[in-house]
């Protein structure tokens, strides 16, 4: 870990700089960009009946939209208030009143009509509710009623038949921790978190290259690097926060590069509303735009360390870091062959981009003395995720990037409370601390006093399709626990998802709202537990950002949900009625309790324990992870990772697909209509030469097929790679195969093929020629 300490927020320039500015025309009149100002509006309306407590939050509490870690109105990377369009779309989550009864109980086959943002508008959880095999209606349940028949029905099962799962929105490091620690003592390893369909081959690739499980480095050493590069990352829509931070660093000099399939429009240009010339005139970002294949990330990397590796043939030094690559890592000689016998025809058909591009980046990273990569979910979301992050830190170590100022790699989170989920324990292949593995086991055994099953835990696709399973089979799932998330919307095949989430016997929805998957039925009982938010939860909470800063939010004065309780306390109290010894391993009575065992669970977070009231931060492992690049791996060096090419299958005529987000966060949808390109949800990006092939015109029915399903939807015209479609996420999930998983990692794969045909093409001929003929002979997938 590093030694040097994070130095605490810096100034913006308070002089305009022309040259950065996208239009003359004052707020970008006439042009498809957010409307700020609209927006706040909007939001103040929805929350005209509790202002004051909206304030309060926004001003005391820490956000709980994206990992930036704006607590109150401040944060560590720049002086000056930050609010953002995410944070305030999310704020109703937390100041709606409860749900009408007349609503909760009316018939279940009217509440199906609602779509996840409708359900979202009908307010909060007010109580335990109970919906039986067969029921129509859901039943007012007692809180005593509904945990002692989880417990009951927990106590008859298989711990491998229980599995636990939390959200991020919301949810604090206590939570997590508390979490964690309940399911091992209940004797199931069963138990994961959001960061599963995110991050998860983050952790994974930087963990076995550099032997860290987070970013590197700050936000603030985006402020002055030569080169920011966002990787499969649109940061001005996921975190617009960011885009403060993003002209800071334009404002230093620092040149940024977008490496994605689609030329976002919020990356080339945007209105930061908190900085006022920019606010007027919007600030050029994007310095440079690589439009790779879906899924050629990798060759165009093996392409620039080709490069690298011939530059340095001629010259010595013009493109390695030899003394950090001989002093700080392992690996080169093997990396250098295996780059060696890479073919440049194959690189440039698998990347979508030229040897003469690939040398373009190749050359700019060797002259430059400092970078920083993020990347998010165009890198991590495939089922080579892993490989793909890897690679980035391949890049980074042959140029000594790491472990210094203005220098790291960076997994941006989406989610402000996604950081701790694996760091607390929420996670089938961690414990607090470290890995699942026999040191750190019996290490925690040792703390918590009791004994941790050895067995391997699922992730949470597999234990959601362990539903399916033989009646008797010891990993059939019986009994699931969610404590928010639906994954109705959030995995591939949501169909098949449907079948699962209805073939178990009792499913638990702990949560603040309804959504679309707590109204599916089960086969025996869906108990539903109304949740406080962060905000309220007794004794504050503490969330991680994206750069290893812990928070400290408080609980908030305000009105509340007469009988939510805060999550942990409702695991506390269900783990003593399952295993009533749990009084003496499981006896929190307040958050400060949590805390102080967290700072010896997980040695990183020794500090979380002095967080109490608002303000309190702290970051954990200093600066730079890899100070002066000393790893935190077994030798302490990085190790440099010979990659291959995944096999990606197009055949003729077919389409790579990938799946974008808009104006919403996470599985939330917040407007129809995306405010950077004015696409809808069912919007179909398509390069127009592409769609001149197929004679489409912009605006028309079109649909994609394959083996796994279909999506109806229009062709929008926008600047996309060629021979590579976007659809909105999780509309597009249709058409993404079910059951593929990352090897290492566990996320699923959101890529996949597919054909596209006129509507009215597809209908005619549907029924003789692609149903029977076409889907049969697809291999289609990106495998």
């Amino acid at each position: 870990m590093g030694k040097t300490k994070h130095q605490g927020p810096i100034k913006l320039p308070k002089t305009p700089d022309p040259k950065l500015w996208v239009s003359p025309i004052p707020f970008g009149l006439g042009k498809i960009k957010p409307k700020h100002i609209r927006d706040t509006m909007k939001v103040v309306w929805e929350n005209r009946d509790n202002l004051p407590y909206a304030t309060r939050i926004l001003t005391q509490g820490v956000c709980d939209g994206c990992a930036l870690g704006v607590a109150g109105l401040r944060d560590q990377t720049l002086t000056g208030p930050h609010v953002c369009t995410t944070r305030l779309n999310v704020l109703r989550l937390n100041t709606m009143p409860a749900m009408k009864e007349s609503i909760i109980h009316s018939d279940i086959d009217e509440l199906q009509k609602f779509s996840s943002a409708e359900l979202r508008k009908l307010g909060r959880i007010p109580y335990p509710l109970s919906r039986k095999k067969g029921e129509k209606r859901f039943t007012r349940i007692s809180w005593d009623d509904a945990l002692n028949r989880i417990a009951k029905k927990i106590k008859t099962i298989d711990p491998k038949q229980l599995a636990f799962f939390l959200t991020s929105r919301g949810i604090t490091n206590e939570v997590y921790y508390t979490a964690g620690k309940m399911a091992r003592f209940l004797g199931t390893n069963n138990i994961d978190n959001a960061s599963r369909i995110c991050h998860s081959p983050s952790k994974t690739a930087l963990k076995r290259s550099l032997g860290i499980g987070a970013s590197s480095c700050n936000y603030q050493d985006w402020i002055g690097t030569d080169v920011l590069i966002f990787w499969g990352s649109v940061a001005a829509n996921n975190q617009p926060v960011s885009t403060k931070y993003m002209y800071a660093a334009k404002r230093k000099g620092t040149k940024i590069i977008c490496i994605n399939p689609y030329r976002e429009p919020a990356m080339d240009g945007y209105w930061v509303p908190s900085i006022p010339d920019s606010a007027l005139f919007g600030t050029k970002l994007a310095d440079d735009f690589y439009q790779v294949n879906i899924g050629g990330d990798i060759a165009f990397m093996n392409g620039v360390m080709k490069h690298w590796f011939e530059m340095e043939e001629k010259e010595v030094g013009s493109a390695i870091d030899h003394r950090f690559v001989n002093e700080h890592t392992i690996g080169l000689e093997e990396l250098k062959a295996h780059i060696a016998k890479q073919d440049w025809e194959l690189l440039e058909h698998s990347s979508g981009l030229s040897k003469q591009r690939m040398l373009e980046f190749a050359q700019l990273l060797a002259n430059a003395k400092s970078a920083v990569f993020v990347w998010s979910m165009g890198l991590t979301q495939h089922r080579f995720g892993t490989d793909n992050i890897s690679q980035v830190a391949n890049l980074a170590m042959l140029r000594g990037f790491i472990g210094r100022e203005h220098c790291g790699v960076m997994p941006i989170r989406g989610h402000s409370g996604v950081q701790g989920s694996g760091e607390m324990g929420a996670d089938p292949f961690v414990l607090p601390g470290g890995d699942f593995d026999a040191k750190n086991i019996e290490r925690l055994e040792k703390i918590w006093g009791f004994e941790i099953p050895k067995w391997q835990g699922d992730i949470v696709g597999v234990s959601i399709e362990n539903a399916m399973l033989p009646e008797d089979h010891e990993r059939r799932l019986k009994v699931f626990y969610t404590s928010g998330g639906n994954f109705l919307e959030t995995m591939p095949d949501p169909t098949f998802v449907r079948e699962c989430l209805s073939n178990v016997e009792l499913r638990v929805h702990q949560d603040i709202i309804f959504n679309t998957s707590t109204l599916v039925e089960a086969k025996e009982e869906v108990i539903v537990l109304p949740a406080m938010t962060r905000y309220e939860q007794p004794g504050g909470g503490t969330s991680t950002s994206t750069e290893r800063m812990v928070y400290f939010s408080p609980e908030i004065k305000g009105p509340r949900i007469e009988e939510a309780r805060s999550e942990w306390e409702i695991y506390v109290d269900l783990a003593s009625r399952i295993k009533p010894e749990a009084t003496k391993y499981l006896n929190f009575t307040s958050a400060e309790q949590i805390r102080k065992e967290i700072a010896v669970a997980n040695p990183n977070y020794d500090g979380i324990q002095y967080l109490k009231e608002k303000g309190d931060v702290f970051q954990w492992g200093g600066a730079w992870l890899c100070e002066d690049g000393v790893c935190p791996t077994e030798d302490g060096r990085g190790h440099l990772l010979s990659i291959e090419l995944p096999e990606l299958r197009k055949p003729q005529g077919h389409f790579y697909v990938t799946t974008r987000r808009g104006k919403q966060f996470n599985s939330m949808i917040y407007n129809e209509t995306d405010s950077f390109n004015a696409a809808d949800r069912y919007d179909v990006l398509i390069n127009a030469e592409d769609a001149a092939d197929l004679n489409v015109s912009e605006g028309e029915a079109i649909v994609l097929f394959n083996q796994y399903g279909y999506f109806h939807g229009r062709a929008k015209f926008a600047d996309t790679k060629r021979g590579n479609l976007l659809l909105f996420w999780p509309e597009g999930n249709v058409l993404i195969p079910k059951g593929v998983y990352e090897e290492y990692a566990g996320i699923p794969e959101y890529n996949t093929a597919v054909i596209v045909e006129k509507a009215e093409t597809y209908h005619a001929h549907k029924d003789t020629k692609y149903i029977e003929k076409r889907i049969e002979d697809l291999e289609m997938e990106i495998s």
